[in-house]
């Protein structure tokens, strides 16, 4: 990625994040173009078109009975088929990895990293780029899957969405935009700490892997270290149960799952244990308004947001210590 040299100082004249920008647009352009997004976008696209239709073949027989049918097209899944949000919490951080695991290393190895900062480009504004411009991809193709989700839903069901389910929806949009930007991160912070590309994928996959296949036993192990529980102790189970959320909560995987809980499926009223006590005059079943549902996910959705700008800063703290000379 080299920009050029008369444009980038054009754009320098006239802002001083013009060079951000520069950075943005041109690698926007290689991401938007590149073999191995194609790839990603073939994969996501035929799996969420298979997983639409199983949900949608499922769902006709409820036609008219459910007033939330555009959420259950995303929750729904038909055997051997997983949900749409199945698909998506699999395939979009493998999506995140592959574009930004060599955003910096791969700079390092074609010897351009100091050419590009010789130019009147910083280094927080060729890093701020490549990650706005790695978000901005994935942004784009989420909604393109979300446009073409919701075409499909009208093709294969003919009932409308209704204005909350269409919020709820673009909650949803949000949510996944910012658990995808948790894995950028973590690609962009292993692309800055190893030179070789191949050392810095195998380490954010390994990091994926062990949030999403690991991360739930260890919680469990943890708790129970933590806050044992004894069988003839109701106190001590709840607290047991308290400490496995929380140390649960510690996971991208589990925010992301929670907060998708609370957006498409209006029933849920706790994202923890719930008391006896807690339930006394409330209508069970009665679904909960889009505002409610948004402050019950909202911590989770500030805690997506705040890792990924966490994960950005320490990317940035190690590419201000990292010598770019060739």
């Amino acid at each position: 990625m080299l920009p050029n040299l008369e444009q980038s100082r054009r754009f320098r004249e006239g802002s001083p994040w013009a060079g951000m920008w520069a950075v943005f647009f041109k690698e926007m352009a290689d991401h938007l173009s590149s073999v191995r997004m194609r790839l990603l976008e073939v994969l996501i696209f035929l799996s969420a078109i298979g997983a639409v239709y199983a949900s949608t073949q499922t769902l006709r027989q409820t036609v008219g009975e459910d007033p939330f049918l555009l959420l259950k097209v995303f929750t729904a899944a038909q055997d051997p088929l997983p949900s749409f949000v199945t698909f998506l919490s699999f395939f979009l951080p493998l999506a995140a990895i592959a574009l930004a695991f060599d955003a910096i290393n791969g700079e390092y190895n074609r010897n351009t990293l100091s050419r590009v900062l010789a130019q009147p480009i910083y280094r927080d504004a060729l890093l701020s780029g490549k990650f706005l411009a790695g978000l901005a991809t994935l942004g784009l193709v989420l909604l393109a899957l979300f446009l073409l989700v919701v075409g499909l839903s009208l093709l294969f069901l003919g009932v409308p969405p209704g204005g909350e389910e269409v919020g709820r929806a673009l909650l949803f949009l949000l949510a996944t935009l910012a658990y995808t930007g948790v894995w950028l991160g973590v690609a962009l912070v292993f692309s800055v700490l190893f030179r070789s590309p191949a050392t810095s994928a195998l380490a954010a996959i390994a990091v994926w892997l062990f949030f999403a296949l690991f991360w739930g036993i260890i919680a469990q192990l943890l708790a129970q270290a933590i806050s044992p529980s004894d069988a003839l102790d109701p106190e001590s189970a709840l607290r047991q149960a308290q400490t496995l959320v929380a140390v649960s909560r510690l996971s991208p995987n589990t925010l992301y799952a929670e907060a998708l809980q609370a957006l498409l499926n209006p029933g849920v009223r706790s994202l923890g244990p719930v008391l006896f006590s807690q339930l006394e005059g409330a209508v069970l079943g009665t679904p909960l308004p889009l505002g409610q549902s948004l402050l019950l996910a909202w911590p989770q959705l500030t805690g997506l947001i705040a890792l990924t700008l966490l994960l950005f800063a320490l990317a940035y703290v190690l590419f201000q210590r990292r010598e770019v000379r060739a």
